[in-house]
């Protein structure tokens, strides 16, 4: 045996080796013989992640045997996080990977469009126009056209009944795609990468929240039982949704399995009527293609002979409906067929192939170790003939006969091609709107994530016929309490760049350090590091040379930066240049059990605010929420800041702060608050200042009447709208006067909304400082509220400062500062503690 090895590597973001090659059981296996034989397919649509309706995709792949696949609009950017305080673009990418591990549970297939989810939005006018209604109705009839979907289900109604923009939105899109995919005058440009299809019909999967009434005797509706049980993979439908739902974390969307009956209900929209079942008058067997008479027979057949103790008996089977399907023309069945015999070859021969390196990440040119794992779980003979990467130059030729649970290891060290493109999320790879991702390629349009760079193709025979396996190359390391944990390679720039600081706060002239953490992808790399500055200021050096001579290594460099004289919302870069080239990619990791790590590697750049910001205080107390980041905004202010744990939260404690802020959703998240809260009540009593910021209606850790000194009344009420008028209703209020004075100008700049979750009722003590609503509504006075309560002060605010604040918003600085800065009735508080 002569073996001739390269190495490759890929750049992927998937879900783990260790998943990928999971080993189905033998009923899976069964399972999936079973569905060879129907060829009908569906494709789901809404607006977000976790918008599906899991149960019924469950149930149309595994009982209905249907190639099913889910359509989210968005990647559920514009909401809020519940495991961490990574919001907009990272959380659009946490969600994007909870949609992809719940596809992995349930089997289906995840499509999305460009549209960007920018939060919360009050009627579909408003998304089409944020979203430009056109690009991303090309995007939707795209999916239609590639996926060629027998039926449509949409979630959502395309009327006011959804609930939500966005919802609207994407039930009238769906039903216009429906329209339009079929025709060859409607996005010509497509007509290149796939052919006009039309579906037979589209359903709209009615809930009972917006119809109280539906039955399995409404017309037009069909009724499913999807609460039905699988034997074969020994759960419910229900079950399995549980668990596919349960990957929601970001949400808060756990769920726990049911049994039993479960009727869902499917109002008749659009297309050719049906009685019966979803399906009906669509031919979903064999004889819908020409040519494809003998493979039903040929697939009974496999299932009546399969053996459960010797499922590699089937692979003769197996490879007769191969070549069966192999010779038809070419169509998306031909295609999706192939792929799943294909898959079940290797599942029957318990076949086991994968690429390892030594690191989980290289710039390109860079060197790496590679190591090979091939094994046969079967009694079948298999040989491994070939290890490839069309993306390399990389192609070894052998023959190596691969016994029964004998391992094949293979290793090799190799130079990456210096041309290839780095790692991050292609929708992230421009700058985009407010309403849509910007994607170069149209071919990558829809796909849930990347394409691997580089992948390995290896091919196998068995009875003179060949197939072959792709796996990417992974990282793999033995954690001592997780066990075996992976992560993708990725191909990164030599160095990141990373500042210290989102946003750099100047209140005055003086210098300011800015720190530069330089962290090397490769040996051996030396450069200069600056600093990319607005027009008047300056640094102090201009510049440093750094040398790093190891893989991994960071250095920090400290700048002195002098800001200009007057007022301004700018930005503060930072680039390294290496042999006369430039970077200035920062690395942004984003690391959670139930997901791949993440790599986003965004421009190194933070906003920097020339503000003359006046505070008061000096120690501030905070109570974790739902995960924000106003602790490092109230640092970065120039305040001490002591993240209390919940036993720390006492009174001789609370006695040492100037002011306690309870984050995001603290009333919602946190289970200890009602045993505290009444401490944190007298506290305020006796001369403190507490905040309160935004909680939901819902899911209270606390009585109602419980978490304020006066009655307070939370609602759903939000204004939406970043730009929408603020009317300040009581200017001479000290909170707007002290230690900054607030005026309207201060709202300019905000993003995404202007507050979520507004009071809508509140008692006479407590004074509404501020006015606003989105266009043709009624006034919100809710957003801040102020009661003296004792000697101090009670604050609820729904205005959205964990969104204002990262961002650099100056108006959201300056009356943030204030809320905290509001005086103890005796004084400011003397005693500090160390910020923890």
């Amino acid at each position: 045996m002569r073996i001739l090895l390269a190495i490759v590597c890929l750049l992927h973001l998937t879900v783990s080796s260790a998943q990928n090659n999971r080993q189905p059981s033998a009923s899976e296996i069964k399972l999936k013989l079973k569905k060879l034989n129907f060829l009908g397919s569906v494709l789901y649509v809404a607006a977000h992640p976790d918008d599906e309706n899991t149960r019924a995709i469950s149930y149309f792949i595994s009982e209905q045997l249907a190639a099913t696949a889910y359509l989210s609009m968005t990647r559920g950017d514009g909401g809020q996080n519940l495991i961490g305080s990574e919001i907009r673009d990272q959380l659009g990418l946490i969600r994007t990977q909870e949609l992809l591990a719940a596809r992995k549970i349930d089997g289906g297939q995840q499509f999305f469009t460009r549209a960007n989810d920018f939060g919360y939005s009050k009627n579909a006018a408003e998304t089409f126009e944020i979203w430009n209604k056109n690009e991303i109705l090309s995007d939707v009839v795209r999916v239609y056209r590639q996926f060629q979907p027998d039926v449509i289900i949409t979630r959502f109604p395309p009327d006011e009944r959804a609930g939500h923009g966005h919802h609207t939105a994407s039930a009238i899109l769906a039903q216009e795609a429906f329209e339009l995919s079929g025709d060859a005058n409607s996005f010509p440009d497509q007509a290149k990468e796939c052919t006009v299809w039309q579906p037979k019909r589209l359903f709209t999967n009615t809930g009972r929240w917006w119809n109280q009434t539906i039955n399995e005797k409404t017309p037009g509706v069909i009724t499913i039982n999807i609460g039905a049980y699988n034997p074969l993979l020994g759960k419910s439908y229900s079950e399995i949704a549980a668990e596919s739902r349960t990957q929601h974390k970001s949400q808060g969307f756990g769920s726990s399995g049911r049994r039993g009956d479960a009727p869902e209900y499917f109002e008749f929209v659009k297309g050719e009527k049906s009685t019966s079942t979803i399906f009906d008058g669509v031919n979903t067997t064999w004889s819908r293609i020409k040519g494809a008479e003998k493979i039903p027979s040929l697939v009974n057949e496999a299932v009546i002979k399969f053996k459960d103790e010797d499922p590699s008996a089937t692979i003769p089977a197996l490879l007769k409906i191969r070549n069966s399907v192999s010779a038809l023309p070419s169509s998306v069945w031909k295609t999706r067929k192939l792929n799943e015999v294909n898959r079940l070859i290797q599942d029957c021969l318990g076949l086991f192939a994968e690429a390892t390196a030594d690191s989980f990440w290289s710039p390109p040119g860079g060197k790496i170790k590679v190591a090979f794992e091939v094994i046969n779980r079967s009694g079948a003979t298999v040989s491994l003939n070939q290890i490839s990467s069309i993306n390399l130059s990389f192609d070894s030729a052998f023959t190596y006969d691969l016994k029964k649970n004998v391992l094949l290891t293979l290793k090799s060290e190799r130079k990456l091609n210096e041309n290839l493109g780095y790692c991050d999320p292609y929708w992230l790879h421009k700058d985009h709107t407010l309403g849509l991702f910007t994607v170069s390629d149209p071919a990558l349009i829809g796909t849930p994530e990347n394409r691997p760079a580089i992948s390995f193709d290896f091919t196998f025979s068995m009875n003179n016929e060949k197939f072959v396996v792709q796996a990417p190359l992974i990282y793999k390391v033995t954690d001592p309490v997780k066990g075996e944990v992976t992560r993708p390679f990725e191909i990164v720039p030599q160095v990141f760049v990373n500042l210290d600081k989102p946003v750099y706060i100047f209140s005055d002239q003086s210098p300011r350090d800015v720190h530069v953490i330089l962290k090397s992808a490769n040996s051996n790399c030396s450069g200069k590091l600056e600093l990319k500055l607005p027009l008047g200021w300056k640094s102090d050096p201009e510049f440093y040379s750094f040398e790093i001579k190891k893989r991994g290594e960071e250095q920090q460099f400290t700048f002195k930066v002098l800001p200009g004289s007057e007022e301004s919302t700018t930005s503060i870069g930072a680039a390294a240049t290496i042999d006369s080239k430039e970077f200035h990619q920062s690395l942004q990791t984003i690391q959670y059990d139930h997901i791949p790590t993440q790599t986003l590697l965004p421009e190194a750049k933070s906003e920097a605010l020339r503000l003359n910001l006046k505070r008061d205080g000096n120690v501030i107390g905070y109570i974790k929420g739902a995960g924000d980041e106003i602790p490092s905004t109230l640092r970065n202010i120039g305040y001490e800041v002591w993240e209390m744990k919940d036993e720390e939260v006492t009174a001789p404690n609370l006695r040492k702060v100037d002011a306690i802020v309870l984050g995001i959703r603290a009333l919602n998240t946190n289970d200890r608050i009602r045993h505290f809260m009444p401490t944190l009540l007298d506290f305020v009593k006796n001369g403190g200042t507490m905040v309160v910021q935004y909680n939901t209606t819902s899911d209270l850790e606390i009585d109602k009447d419980k978490f304020s000194p006066f009655p307070i009344t939370m609602s759903r009420d939000r204004v939406t709208q970043e730009n929408s008028e603020v009317r300040i209703l009581k200017p001479d209020h000290p909170l707007l006067n002290y230690p900054n004075k607030i005026t309207v100008k201060d709202f300019d700049g905000w993003v995404q909304e202007r507050g979520l979750y507004f009071p809508s009722a509140w008692a006479p003590e407590y004074e509404s400082l501020l006015s606003m609503n989105d266009a043709g509504e009624l006034a919100r006075d809710g957003s801040l509220l102020v009661a003296d309560y004792g000697s101090g002060h009670y604050i609820y605010t729904s205005l959205s400062f964990f969104r204002e604040l990262p961002e650099g918003v100056a108006g959201a600085y300056k009356l943030f500062t204030n809320l905290v800065s509001m005086r103890k009735k005796d004084g400011p508080a003397e005693v500090k503690v160390k910020s923890k």
